[in-house]
C-alpha cells in the first residue's frame, strides 16, 4: 500500500533525513517497521510567512517496497534499418521527436541548418565580440535551438499533450540533475544543457537514427500530395514521414509552406515582458529576508521562458 504524505519544514531541516522521517511516523500513526521505503515526489517553497517553509510530499510504502521504474532509454532498440522520418530542426522539438520514434520503432533522421552545440559557441562569440551574424548558426539557430544558451529554466504547466514526467525523466537519463523531477520549478542550469543536449544527439546515434548540421532546407519533395522528403541546399533526403521542428525564427519554411499551399494552422500564443533586476533584491523580495537563508534557492518570483520548456 502507498500512502501520500506532506510535511512542512523550515529550510535549515529540509535536508535532515532523521527529521523529516520523524514527521512523517507520527503523521502516519502506526508501526514504524510497516513503513518499507519513503520517497519524495515534490519539493516547493512557501514564501508567503515571515519565514519560507518547504512543502515536502513523500510517497510512503507500508509493507511493500519501493520498486524503481525501468529506464526509459531501456525501450529503445537498433532502427537503422526501420522505416524513415525525417525531423527539420535539432531544438528541443525535434530531438524528443527522434526520442519518440526510437521508442516507436522508426529511424530518426535530424536536419538542422546550423551547426552542433559545441561548434555553435565560436558563432554565439563572434556576434558577441565582433558583431558578425552567422545567418545559419545563431542565438536561434542550431543544435539546441533557442533556448541552448539560455538559463535551463523549465517552466510549463501544459499536462494536455503528454506526460511532463516522462520529459524530466528523459532529461535525467541524460545527465541532468534528478532534482528535477521533485522540485516545482525545475531548473538544469545553463552550464549543463549543452551537455545534455549533445548527449540527447548520441542517443539518437546510438540507436541507428541520424542527426546531420548544416542542411538547410529549401524544398519538400511532393508526390500526389504526400510530402515524401526535403531537398537541402546540396542533398535531398526521403523519408517516410517529415516533421517540421523549425521553431518561430524560420521564416523562410513559413513562407516555403506558403509558396507550396499548405496549411499552417496559427497558434495562440502569450507575450511576455522581461525586466531585470539584482538576484539580491529578488531574494529579499521573495523571502523576506536581508541574506537568503542557506538551504534556500535564488528565488524564482521572476519567470523565464526558454525554449527547453
Amino acid at each position: 500500500m502507498v500512502r501520500q504524505v506532506e510535511v512542512k519544514v523550515f529550510p535549515d531541516k529540509v535536508y535532515d533525513e532523521m527529521y523529516i522521517h520523524s514527521l512523517i511516523h507520527q503523521q502516519m500513526k502506526r508501526d514504524v517497521s510497516s513503513i518499507k521505503d519513503i520517497i519524495l515526489v515534490k519539493r516547493s517553497i512557501d514564501a508567503r510567512s515571515r519565514r519560507p517553509i518547504y512543502i515536502l510530499r513523500y510517497d510512503v510504502y507500508i509493507d511493500e517496497s519501493y520498486k524503481n521504474p525501468a529506464p526509459i532509454l531501456s525501450r529503445y532498440k537498433d532502427v537503422s534499418e526501420k522505416k524513415t522520418v525525417i525531423i527539420v530542426g535539432a531544438g528541443p522539438a525535434g530531438y524528443f521527436a527522434a526520442l519518440e520514434c526510437l521508442e516507436s520503432g522508426l529511424k530518426p533522421v535530424v536536419l538542422d541548418r546550423g551547426k552542433d552545440v559545441r561548434e555553435r559557441r565560436r558563432d554565439l562569440k563572434a556576434i558577441q565580440q565582433v558583431g558578425i551574424v552567422n545567418p545559419d548558426s545563431n542565438y536561434c539557430f542550431g543544435e539546441g535551438g533557442a533556448g541552448a544558451y539560455s538559463d535551463g529554466k523549465l517552466y510549463t504547466r501544459s499536462v494536455k499533450r503528454g506526460k511532463i514526467e516522462k520529459v524530466l525523466q528523459l532529461l535525467v537519463e541524460h545527465g541532468a540533475d534528478p532534482d528535477i523531477l521533485v522540485d516545482a520549478h525545475p531548473h538544469i542550469g545553463s552550464n549543463k544543457l549543452p551537455v545534455i543536449i549533445a548527449a540527447i544527439r548520441q542517443t539518437i546515434l546510438q540507436y541507428g537514427g541520424q542527426v546531420i548540421f548544416n542542411q538547410k532546407v529549401t524544398d519538400f519533395i511532393i508526390e500526389n500530395n504526400h510530402i515524401l522528403g526535403v531537398k537541402c541546399d546540396e542533398t535531398s533526403y526521403l523519408g517516410d514521414a517529415v516533421i517540421l521542428a523549425t521553431g518561430h525564427s524560420a521564416r523562410d519554411i513559413y513562407q516555403l509552406l506558403v509558396t507550396k499551399n499548405i496549411k499552417i494552422e496559427a497558434k495562440p500564443f502569450a507575450l511576455g515582458l522581461r525586466i531585470e533586476h539584482q538576484q539580491s533584491y529578488i531574494d529579499q523580495t521573495q523571502y523576506h529576508q536581508e541574506v537568503r537563508e542557506e538551504n534556500l534557492p535564488a528565488s524564482s518570483l521572476w519567470s523565464s521562458y526558454p525554449s527547453w520548456c
